[in-house]
Formats: C-alpha cells, structure tokens, sequence
C-alpha cells in the first residue's frame, strides 16, 4: 500500500492529491450557527496534508471552509509544497458585471488570505439565465492579472461545458457527482472532457457515507441526521430504491472482498480508474470519523474485468439518474437535501419581464434589448392567449456577439436556452412546444444541432422542420423559432 496518495498534475504548477479533502461537512457541522475553532480547523486539516492528503475543496458557502484553510495557508507561507486550496464561487443568478465578479473572487482572496486562488470553480443554477457567460469570460480575464490560477467549473453538463470551451473560456476543470449509483458523468461528459483536455473532479463518491460496508445488508434509515445523508438518499432512492442499492453495495462487497480491500475502496477506485478523472473528493470531518489509512487502499489495486463485470451487471438493474450532470440543481426532480432549492436561493430571476401589449389585452410579449427590436419591429416572444410563438433566435449574447462561433451545436444549446427563457417568462415551458424550425447555414452540420435539439426535446417531440438557408447574417451557424401551446 503506497505511504500518501497518488498524485496528478492538472497544468502548469498545480500538482494536486488524486483524493482531495472536501470540506462541506464544515457547514454542516456549523448549521447551529456556532462556527467551529480556525486554529482548531486547521490543526485537523494539517494533518492531513502531512500524510500527503494536501489539496482542499471548499466553496463561499461551507461555512467557515474557507478561513480554516486560510490559517492553513498561513502556517505553511508562499513556497513550494505548501497545501493546494479550491474554492467555488456561487453567486445568484444576476448581472455578472466586471465590478461583481472582481468582488466574488476578491471575497474568496480575502477570506483565503492569499494573492491568488490555486483553482476557482465557479457555478452557475439556471443556464436560461445569460450572465454565466459574462462571468466566466471576467474570471479569465482576472486570471490574466494572476489573481486566480486556473478557472473550473461545477455541476455543468456536456452541453454547457462546450459552450463555455467554445466561447474560448479556458476551463481546466469540472466538478460533478459521480459514483457507483450516480454514474452520468462516465457518458457525454467524460467523452468532450476527454476530447479537451478537461478533467473532472468527482465529489459525492461515496455518497455521503453510504457506499460503505456499514450500509451492506442494514434497513432503510427512516431519518438522515445531515445535509449530505440526506442528498444522497435522494439519489439512491431515483436510482431504483434500497433493494436496488442494497445489490450495488453487494456486487462492490464482493469484489472488496476479491481484494482485501473495503467496499468504499472499491467505489472511490471505480471512479479514478475513468479517464477523464483526476481526483475523488472525500469529505474531511476535521478530527471526527478520519479514514485516511483505508482511503490509501484505493491505490493498492486495480479492478480487473470480472470486477467491472460484476458492477456492469448491479448497474443493469439500477434507474439511471436523470438527465445529464448538475441537472439535480436545476429542474425536478431537484435531489439536494431538501428537495428542492430552498436552501441555497430564495428565488431565480427571469431575464426577460413579460410586458403587456397596449390595447390588446388578450396579449403580452418579452423583449432582449437587442437595439434592433424597436428598428426592425419584432419582440423576442409573443404569447396571444394560449399561444407563444419565439421569434427566430440566434446565439447572440450581450446585444451583438455571437457565442462560439463555428460551433453549431454549442450555439444550439445556447439558442434553447434563450429560447426557454422566453417562454418562461410568458408563463410557458418548454414542455409547452409543439413546432420547432431550424435553419442552418450549412446542412452538412445537422448532427451536432439535432442532437442539442434532442437534449432538450428528446421526450417533448414537437413537430420539426429542419432547412439549409444558407447565408445566415454574420457568425451564426443555426436560428431556431418555436411555437408553444400553454394548456
């Protein structure tokens, strides 16, 4: 069994424990609005990097994650080999203006008390909501001041993630849910990661402590006494309930047996042997339930094919989690502790404001702001009664620039999302649409535009039309324009 962790260059100068210390339970642990000891904090968290456990996962919302690390950082100074510290920044959805997004990382320098953050993740909850662009497009630009090393990203989805590299973002990395009952990161994901050079850091890999043989053969708990628990309930419960998770911890027993290691061995080295992973995120409890011998076991052993076989044939039984990664956040059903977003926000703004039509009032219709609305007379979306018809949408952003230029499909997902803004704000859904029309500029390129378009419409189906018009004005390679049906 190896002495520390293996370890993974992730670029220039960030070399980081493939098992990464995260520290969510901190808020938990402060949820009675008693904030835990920093010095104390950060005694536990030096002992994990002394055995070799020196990267640090947190966010502006764990607490006091941050300042724990920061007097870490302190105690070790500026020089190489001190521990390596990840925040998330996690702004409500908004204006993300260069003067908002220079306060939400000077907020993470400050709290860090360091010149620069190693790695800033950065997330985002509605993607109908624009400004995500406009925010990571400043962080880069504060990357070129040398205030944040590297830029990630959490909870995005395949399709987002191609948006953001499309649009020139430079994205090092992605933090999503992956494990042996949450397995969509192993699909489209891994596969664009793969293909980029983006590399996914795993977080919920042992689901809140239910990937372990304590939970083999015990009933089903009738009560989570915490946050994470209680998250990952819900996952086990949309994957197929407790009889169905009862035969993945099973399999994953057997072939911990099969190797003399733990079956949360077997589940954290599931994950790091995917490509596209550089590390596991386990959660430091910061002196309480420290696990740090029997994580090392992870790296003590590869799985074989008949282990893979063994998990291959659990999964088959299993309910897929649905949609693509970070969907959990973002449409039902919502699987965070309370079952929806009451925790984290207090509402999502619209972009667009419905406004009334003067003199009709069996009508209302939204507008983007583009200065051409009110020269070439349209509005984005029109809603008469029952009806919502959008007008033609291209992947413009910010009045006049066109998001990933030459990339169809990105600006398809892109354009849908606008698209569902629109609607929502004239009262509909996307589940509303009866009549999509796609025009491309070359028709050569339908797949990657039919297959964001399936993404969103895969189970909605409306009628579609798809034509070649050739010329489309400027950078724009797709325009779409849908019909919706309030009932």
């Amino acid at each position: 069994m190896p002495e520390t962790p293996e370890r993974i260059d992730l670029g220039p100068g960030l070399s980081i424990s493939r098992l990464v210390c995260g520290l969510w339970q901190v808020a938990d642990l402060e949820k009675d609005g008693t904030p835990l000891d920093p010095e104390r904090g950060a005694d536990a968290l030096n002992a994990y990097a002394r055995a070799g456990f020196d990267t640090f996962d947190m966010a502006d919302h764990y607490g006091s994650a941050e300042l724990i690390t920061g007097r870490l950082l302190a105690r070790h100074g500026k020089g190489h080999g001190r521990p390596v510290a990840f925040t998330k920044w996690c702004p409500e959805p908004g204006a993300m203006t260069a003067e908002v997004v220079r306060r939400g990382v000077q907020d993470r320098l400050d709290r860090l008390g360091v010149d620069r953050v190693d790695l800033l993740q950065f997330h985002w909850w509605t993607f109908e909501h624009p400004a995500w662009l406009d925010a990571l497009h400043e962080m880069a630009r504060l990357r070129e001041e040398g205030l944040i090393g590297a830029i990630g990203v959490t909870n995005f989805d395949a399709a987002h993630l191609a948006v953001a590299l499309g649009d020139g973002v430079p994205v090092l990395t992605n933090q999503v849910s992956f494990s042996l009952v949450d397995r969509r990161a192993a699909g489209p994901l891994s596969d664009l990661c793969r293909a980029k050079g983006v590399k996914l850091l795993a977080y919920g890999t042992l689901c809140g402590g239910f990937l372990s043989d304590k939970w083999l053969g015990r009933p089903e708990p009738a009560a989570m006494p915490d946050w994470s628990r209680s998250k990952y309930k819900r996952f086990i419960d949309a994957a197929g309930g407790w009889d169905v998770f009862q035969g993945i911890l099973q399999a994953a027993a057997d072939v911990a047996r099969k190797h003399g290691v733990s079956l949360s061995n077997v589940a954290t080295r599931w994950v790091l042997e995917h490509e596209a992973v550089a590390a596991a995120i386990i959660g430091a409890r910061l002196g309480e339930s420290e696990h740090r011998a029997d994580n090392l076991k992870a790296f003590g052993f590869a799985l074989d094919a008949e282990d893979r076989g063994r998990l291959e044939g659990a999964f088959a039984v299993a309910t897929p989690i649905p949609g693509d990664c970070g969907d959990e956040y973002r449409r039902p059903p919502y699987l965070t502790a309370s079952g929806d977003l009451s925790h984290h926000l207090d509402a999502i703004p619209s972009i667009f404001t419905a406004e009334p039509v003067p003199g009709r009032p069996d009508r209302l219709r939204v507008s983007s702001g583009s200065v051409w609305e009110p020269i070439a007379g349209y509005s984005r979306a029109v809603r008469v009664k029952d009806t919502i018809r959008v007008s033609g949408t291209t992947a413009t952003h910010g009045g006049d620039r066109c998001v990933a230029p030459g990339d169809p499909g990105a600006q398809t997902t892109y354009i849908l999302d606008k698209i569902a803004a629109s609607i929502t704000a004239l009262g509909g859904s996307m589940e509303d649409v009866v009549r999509s029309r796609i025009y491309l500029r070359d028709a050569s390129k339908w797949e990657p535009v039919s297959r964001a378009h399936g993404r969103v419409f895969g189970a909605i189906k409306p009628a579609n039309t798809l034509v070649q018009a050739g010329a489309l004005v400027g950078d724009y390679e797709v325009e779409i324009e849908v019909e919706a049906v309030v009932s």
